[in-house]
């Protein structure tokens, strides 16, 4: 069966990506503002736990129910995938899913915005034929965003200089790699025995999908990710990564694919990289 045709005012934003990119980061940045206002009271937002027992808060509902709002409103006709509505069972389920679909997390890093931690961001990514093919990682409590949508258009926006900055990976230093982990999450034992195959300067630990724009920006060089992540979790830095000259693919080496392939979205484990390190010679 084909798919049903996108409404006319969708195609023209798909075939102006560096325009929607933008409609999407004042979307981020608005969403941003109501996890700031959670982040800033005491109790952070009533905290809950969901069925997966992974906590949750108002700042997450409601920035997914603005996100989506606004999601639906520029591109009619392409499906949203929210976490928030997925663990509670309200996710699209009849759609295309080699075609397009936006994939959000309104609050990715709960555990670190609860913490008072301010590792933690906004992320939204669109998906075509399994792909993320735009995406946008804002961290509200840093002031900083992260975009691209498509090889070459990767950037750094902070609020203090308030200028697009073009960013891309960097080369393997001489001196060793700068390991990225994560603050909360991941297997030790499994991260060292994998970085024994490389000459390693030091570990940064971040919280949130930040791992991967650090990468990026050409401040660090790999991310090993042991341990179960959604697709929600890396699709947009994810985006924003291979438009920087990264890579984040399985541990055979296969890049990442989208489509909620099993029923919880789950990613396999994968390692974020600034270069092909599958092809490292053993």
């Amino acid at each position: 069966m084909r798919p049903k045709p996108l409404p006319e005012k969708t195609q023209k934003l798909l075939d102006n990506p560096g325009a929607l990119c933008n409609m999407v980061r004042r979307i981020a940045i608005e969403a941003g503002e109501i996890t700031l206002h959670y982040f800033e009271s005491p109790d952070n937002g009533q905290v809950e736990d969901k069925e997966d027992g992974s906590p949750v808060t108002l700042a997450d509902r409601e920035a997914e129910t603005l996100i989506q709002m606004h999601l639906e409103m520029i591109t009619p006709g392409i499906p949203v995938v929210g976490e928030e509505a997925a663990a509670l069972g309200r996710a699209p389920e009849n759609f295309d899913r080699d075609g397009y679909f936006w994939i959000v997390d309104p609050l990715d890093g709960t555990k670190e915005f609860i913490g008072g931690g301010g590792d933690y961001t906004v992320n939204i990514a669109l998906v075509n034929k399994g792909e993320p093919i735009l995406g946008v990682v804002f961290a509200p409590a840093k002031g900083e965003m992260y975009a691209g949508y498509g090889p070459g258009t990767a950037i750094r926006w902070s609020d203090e200089t308030n200028v697009d900055k073009e960013i891309s990976v960097r080369r393997s230093p001489k001196g060793g790699l700068v390991v990225v982990a994560s603050k909360h999450h991941g297997d030790q034992s499994r991260l060292d025995n994998f970085l024994e195959q490389f000459k390693i300067e030091k570990l940064v630990k971040r919280g949130s999908s930040l791992k991967m724009c650090i990468i990026a920006c050409g401040k660090a060089d790999i991310y090993p990710r042991f341990g179960p992540t959604c697709e929600w979790d890396t699709a947009a830095a994810d985006a924003v990564l291979r438009s920087a000259g990264g890579v984040i693919t399985d541990l055979d080496g296969k890049p990442l694919k989208y489509g909620g392939s099993n029923d919880k979205w789950l990613n396999p484990e994968f390692v974020a990289c600034a270069f092909e390190w599958y092809n490292v010679e053993r």
